[in-house]
C-alpha cells in the first residue's frame, strides 16, 4: 500500500478474484440466494472488515450469471482494516471463491466503470463440426453492431456495443470462443457462443449472422448453456501485488477438479452408445442438441 497507511485509516482496496460459479445463483447480491457477492460480504463482515456492505461501497467490476465462472473478476470495497484484509480475506472466503492480487485504488474508484475491457472465453463441450467455418463467422462480430438479437436487453440499456477483438481457439482437448469488449450485455456471450455453433452445425449461415447483427429479428437467438462461460480476465491500469492462496484452499480446489473430470469421464461411460460418445469432430453425441453442437450435460 502507498506508504503503507495501516490500521484504522479508511482505505479503499481492489482485489483480482477467481469462482466456481456451479454452486452460485449467480454473482450479484441476492438475500435469499447463494451469490459471489453474498459470500464475500459474509467474508468481509465475519473479518470485521466492513460494517455494511452499501456503505463500503463493495462491488464487482461485472455481472455473472447463475452457473458461470471467473477466472479474473475485480472486487473492490473501502475499509479500515486494509492489512488485516489482505491477510485474512482468502481465509474468510468459502472453498470456490479466492483472491490473487490486491492493490490500493483512490477512494472514488468504483470497478464497474474503472476497467479498461473485459475478457471472457466460452469453452464448447465438444469439438464443432467446422472450426474453420466457426472462425471465418467469428469475424463478422468485430467492430460496433446491434446486439438486440443476441442478447436480453434491460429496460434503459443500449444494444449497441463494440467487440474489440473475437476469435476461435482449439488444441488437443479443448476448442474455445474468446471474445473482449469493454462492456457486453446480459446473456451476449452466450448468445454469440450458440449462433457460432449453429453455423458450424449448417443451421445458420454467415448471411443470417449478418442479418442477425443489424438488430432486427423475429426470433433471439438462444443462450448456451452457462457452464462453459468464464469471465477470463479484466484489463486496468493497476499495479497488482500477489496474494498467497492458503494450501487448504489449493487442495480443495485440486480434489474438486480431480472429482469434476471422474465424473465426466463416468458419463461418457455410461451413454448407451460409447461409438457416438467419441467427440470427434463432426460426431454428436447424446445430450447435443440439433443445431448447437453443445452437450447440456457436460461438466467444465
Amino acid at each position: 500500500m502507498a506508504e503503507n497507511p495501516g490500521e484504522g485509516q479508511e482505505v479503499r482496496l481492489a482485489f483480482r478474484i477467481g469462482y466456481l460459479g456451479t454452486a452460485f445463483y449467480g454473482s450479484q447480491y441476492q438475500p435469499d440466494q447463494r451469490t459471489v457477492e453474498g459470500e464475500i460480504t459474509a467474508a468481509c463482515l465475519r473479518a470485521g472488515l466492513i460494517g455494511d456492505r452499501t456503505e463500503a461501497r463493495l462491488a464487482l467490476s461485472g455481472r455473472t450469471d447463475r452457473g458461470v465462472h471467473a477466472r479474473c473478476q475485480i472486487l473492490s470495497f473501502t475499509t479500515n482494516n486494509p492489512e488485516r484484509a489482505v491477510r485474512a480475506l482468502n481465509g474468510q472466503f468459502p472453498p470456490d471463491i479466492w483472491a490473487t492480487s490486491w492493490t490500493e485504488v483512490h477512494p472514488g474508484f468504483y470497478p464497474r466503470y474503472d476497467v479498461i475491457n473485459r475478457t471472457y472465453r466460452y469453452y464448447f463441450g465438444m469439438v464443432p463440426g467446422d472450426v474453420c467455418l466457426m472462425k471465418d463467422a467469428a469475424a463478422l462480430f468485430t467492430g460496433v453492431h446491434d446486439f438486440s438479437c443476441f442478447a436480453r436487453i434491460e429496460p434503459g440499456k443500449i444494444p449497441v456495443k463494440t467487440i474489440d477483438r473475437i476469435g476461435i481457439f482449439r488444441d488437443d482437448s479443448w476448442c474455445w470462443l474468446e471474445i473482449t469488449a469493454q462492456s457486453f450485455l446480459w446473456h451476449m456471450v452466450r448468445c454469440i457462443a450458440s449462433s457460432l455453433l449453429s453455423v458450424a452445425g449448417r443451421t445458420l449461415t454467415c448471411r443470417d449472422l449478418e442479418i442477425l447483427l443489424e438488430g432486427t429479428c423475429k426470433n433471439k437467438v438462444k443462450p448456451a448453456e452457462p457452464d462453459g462461460l468464464i469471465l477470463w480476465d479484466v484489463t486496468t491500469d493497476l499495479a497488482w501485488k500477489s496474494m498467497p492462496i492458503p494450501g487448504l484452499k489449493k487442495e480443495r480446489l485440486r480434489r474438486e477438479a480431480m472429482h469434476l473430470h471422474l465424473m465426466g469421464r463416468i458419463h461418457d461411460l455410461l451413454y448407451p452408445d460409447k461409438e457416438e460418445n467419441s467427440l470427434s469432430p463432426g460426431i454428436r453425441s447424446p445430450g447435443v442438441e440439433k443445431g448447437t453442437g453443445y452437450r447440456s450435460d457436460s461438466t467444465f
